[in-house]
């Protein structure tokens, strides 16, 4: 043989970790496979070394010797006749050699020779006057023609199909675009199967199991940590009614009874779990996509059962051909001077038996292979469900799976059911949201959170906590914080242990779909004031938030189209009773009709959209009590009508829009109550001569517009205490100026202003005032009259020097003073150290 066993067998052998993958078929597969492999290489190596067939000649009619021999009559000049004296005739001429003859042509030989004048032979045998040689190429030529193909070739071809059937047995495994999925699945496998975190998660399913067993025993009703009611089952509190109504989902309102908890996993651990809940979900997306290794699979054994019944069909015809005698009739008259030869075949009773047992090993696996394809069959192995783990654990999400993935952990079933269950705790959620939480807690002190506490600009406490698995359970031992900041966390959960933070007052959810226990929701319902919101999706709004009856200010960050409006829910806003200030960043065509249900109560309503044009209006009539409007960025071209029937209006901002004209502002008239008028950022030309008529106006905005010049009119609001038209092209200042008595805030920076009106400084009660970027050469020196002035504004303007009555404006100082470094070093010493004393020093006057 070429080569050994163990060379061929190879090709049966796999990794062992593959193991799991091979269920009881393919082993037993994978033995019939090595037997009949065994048994081929037997055959061919009694074959090679010992069959053979021994041929002697059959003779034709002949006469009888009276001596008592058969004499034969060979054919006519054959080279056995008894040409040349005869000498040929017997073998008495030549020295006998029977080595490597068969026994009976050496007895008959033997026979020949002994027999002679004088003797009397005995009565049996036949004389052939054949030599040695030709003996040996009778044999040789015999042995293929008269032994039949099969007779010769059996061992090749039996070790031809076992190597076949090895081969298919094993191919999906080696097959390049499955061995990486299997090498893959089988690493994740094994490493969910020994990891920590799966005994330690099952574990405390188990304990959780006990516990329930123990409380139904003494007959104490088992309450699980975690109590849905949907509007189908009622509410557990009688007090809130409108939990049944909207249908939202609380944990329950009762004692949580405690379960041994899990022992915390050291980091390494922790994070090893955390790497293998990554790479579960990475493979199920991989795998999910395709059943190619389920076809790969089918496919081969297909092709064993082909294979096994093209070899029982064509073995079976041939098993008869297989006989001990045979004729031979080779053309080699002309050498040996006879037709035909009875011969025998050594070897033929042991290929028959080999045959019939080789039969039986294929029959056997072609008996399994049809056992295997029942099994693929007979039901869907495209899809594996988790049920009954699901059933015997805590873990009820752990998602049922399809395709290649549910096809690997049918045969793991059939190695060991126990490696599903454990690869299951990586499957699920729940169990990945405990592994965090403990991760997280662990991580997430109380003294760490302490540290990342800070003081805002209201000089409240604030937290603010981004990017983590979920909420540390510390968070709410901080008893004193006043606003909670939470942004990317999707797994954030608000326990009943909040109640514990009674200074809290504002909370930010930014893409955080927080999650809210039952106590944890009463307490926040009573005591939250102020909530932020801020999500991409409608999903990520809490449905709890419309249900916060103590809610003063509402702020929702995200989309809300009018598409999508009742998704949101804003009809539950009716329920925000308390609610004042709303605020809406999104992308509105209209304002939502449902809005209106806080007409009552709501007070400031504003609306930044992002440059989505604001077309309907209308609700906005029904909103009598608003008090302050904005609408940014809406892309509004006119002041809209729906706002001039807002009588409690005091309060109006129209930044950012594409207003050209302003013609409608004398119907502000008739809003009495309106003080402040914001329409900078947009693109006016001109102010109307009718701005007189909106003489409540204490403020007004009209900066970054496209205005010119200034209307008399307009210095008749006599109550203007802020005026802005900073960033306009406005080339001169009117001297009616002077008439606003009132003006504290004055502000024209970014004009073409060239001369400051002396009647300007006649406003005695200014505080700031902007002139910077213009083009003024002088600075009147009746800026003294101006004593009460703080903020003085000169930078980017064509003066030579300041004057020295600055020194009179005893509120001014330095940092205040916002002008060219040189122009300040031009006053006089003792004003510039008057301008650059402390702006802590005691005004005059006890301003």
């Amino acid at each position: 043989m070429m080569f050994t066993l163990t060379e061929v067998a190879a090709l049966n052998d796999i990794q062992p970790t593959y193991r799991i993958l091979k269920p009881w078929w393919d082993v037993f597969m994978d033995y019939l496979g090595v037997v009949m492999l065994m048994l081929a290489i037997f055959s061919g190596t009694m074959q090679l070394t010992k069959d053979q067939v021994v041929c002697l000649p059959i003779l034709e009619p002949a006469s009888e010797d009276p001596s008592g021999f058969t004499t034969p009559q060979p054919a006519e000049g054959s080279g056995s006749g008894t040409g040349n004296g005869g000498s040929r005739g017997t073998l008495d001429a030549a020295p006998l050699v029977t080595k490597d003859l068969p026994d009976s042509v050496v007895h008959q030989i033997h026979f020949t020779h002994s027999g002679g004048v004088g003797q009397q032979p005995l009565p049996t045998g036949v004389r052939t006057n054949l030599d040695f040689q030709q003996y040996v190429f009778v044999n040789q030529m015999c042995y293929h023609v008269a032994l039949p193909w099969y007779s010769k070739y059996f061992p090749y071809l039996a070790l031809i199909h076992t190597i076949v059937l090895m081969v298919s047995s094993n191919f999906w495994f080696k097959y390049p675009k499955t061995c990486s999925k299997i090498e893959h699945f089988v690493g994740i496998l094994g490493k969910c199967f020994e990891s920590p975190w799966t005994t330690k998660a099952l574990s405390e399913t188990a304990c959780e199991d006990s516990e329930e067993n123990k409380q139904r025993l003494t007959g104490a009703p088992f309450l699980p940590k975690h109590i849905s009611t949907s509007s189908e089952e009622g509410s557990p509190n009688q007090s809130t009614p409108m939990l049944a109504k909207s249908g939202v989902k609380f944990t329950a309102d009762k004692p949580v009874i405690e379960v041994p908890c899990m022992t915390i996993l050291d980091n390494k651990d922790g994070e090893q779990a955390k790497a293998l809940f990554e790479k579960v979900r990475k493979f199920r997306t991989h795998v999910e996509d395709s059943d190619l290794i389920y076809k790969l699979y089918v496919a081969q054994t297909v092709i064993k059962t082909v294979k096994f019944i093209l070899i029982l069909c064509y073995t079976m015809t041939f098993v008869a051909a297989i006989d001990f005698d045979h004729v031979c009739e080779p053309d080699i008259k002309h050498l040996t001077g006879y037709t035909k030869f009875q011969c025998t075949h050594n070897m033929a009773f042991m290929l028959r038996k080999l045959l019939v047992s080789y039969i039986s090993l294929v029959c056997i696996y072609g008996l399994i292979c049809i056992y295997t394809l029942f099994w693929l069959f007979r039901r869907p192995l495209k899809e594996y469900s988790f049920e009954k783990v699901r059933e015997e654990s805590s873990f009820s999400d752990i998602p049922d799976v399809k395709n290649d993935f549910a096809f690997l952990l049918h045969m793991v079933d059939q190695y060991d059911q126990l490696y599903s269950k454990r690869f299951g705790v990586f499957l699920s959620e729940v169990s990945e949201n405990k592994l965090r939480e403990i991760s997280l807690n662990h991580e997430w002190t109380f003294e760490k959170l302490r540290q990342h506490v800070t003081r805002n600009a209201q000089d409240k406490l604030e937290l603010h906590l981004f990017m983590l698995s979920g909420l540390p359970d510390a968070v709410f031992d901080l008893t004193d914080l006043e606003i909670l900041k939470l942004e990317l966390i999707p797994e954030a959960r608000i326990t009943a242990k909040i109640s514990q933070m009674i200074n809290i007052q504002e909370l930010h959810f930014y893409h955080c779909p927080a999650k809210v226990e039952q106590t944890a929701f009463s307490f926040l319902r009573d005591h939250l004031r102020c909530l932020h919101v801020k999500f991409t999706d409608v999903a990520e709004i809490p449905t709890w938030v419309y249900l916060l009856k103590s809610l003063r200010e509402l702020y929702l960050v995200g989309n809300l189209n009018s598409e999508n409006n009742k998704m949101i829910g804003l009809e539950s806003l009716r329920d925000l009773r308390h609610l004042k200030i709303l605020h809406l960043k999104s992308n509105l065509t209209k304002v939502p009709t449902n809005i209106t249900d806080l007409s009552p109560h709501l007070i400031k309503l504003v609306v930044h959209n992002d440059g989505t044009k604001l077309l309907v209006l209308n609700s906005l009539k029904k909103m009598m009590n608003l008090a302050e409007l904005e609408l940014h960025n809406c892309e509004l071209e006119r002041i809209p009508h729906a706002i001039f029937s807002l009588t409690n209006l005091q309060e109006l901002d129209l930044k950012s829009n594409n207003i050209r004209t302003i013609e409608e502002v004398i119907s502000f008239q008739h809003l009495k109550r309106l003080i402040c008028l914001k329409l900078w950022h947009n693109k006016i030309i001109t102010i109307p001569l009718s701005i007189s008529h909106v003489k409540n106006l204490e403020s007004l905005y009209l900066s970054h517009n496209k205005l010119e010049s200034l209307p008399i009119p307009l210095f008749n609001l006599l109550k203007l205490r802020y005026l802005d038209i900073s960033h306009n092209s406005i080339v001169v200042i009117p001297l009616e100026i002077g008439f606003m008595q009132n003006l504290q805030h004055f502000a024209i920076t970014g004009n073409k202003v060239e001369v400051v009106p002396k009647q300007l400084f006649k406003c005695t009660k200014l505080r700031t005032l902007c002139l910077g970027h213009n083009c003024i050469a002088v600075l009147p020196e009746r800026i003294s009259n101006l004593v009460q002035l703080t903020n003085l504004e000169l930078k980017g303007n064509c003066l030579d020097r300041l004057p020295p009555q600055l020194g009179q404006c005893h509120h001014l100082r330095r940092n205040c003073l916002v002008v060219e470094d040189h122009l300040f070093d031009s006053l006089p010493l003792e004003i510039k150290e008057s301008i650059n004393q402390e702006a802590n020093v005691p005004f005059a006057n006890g301003v």
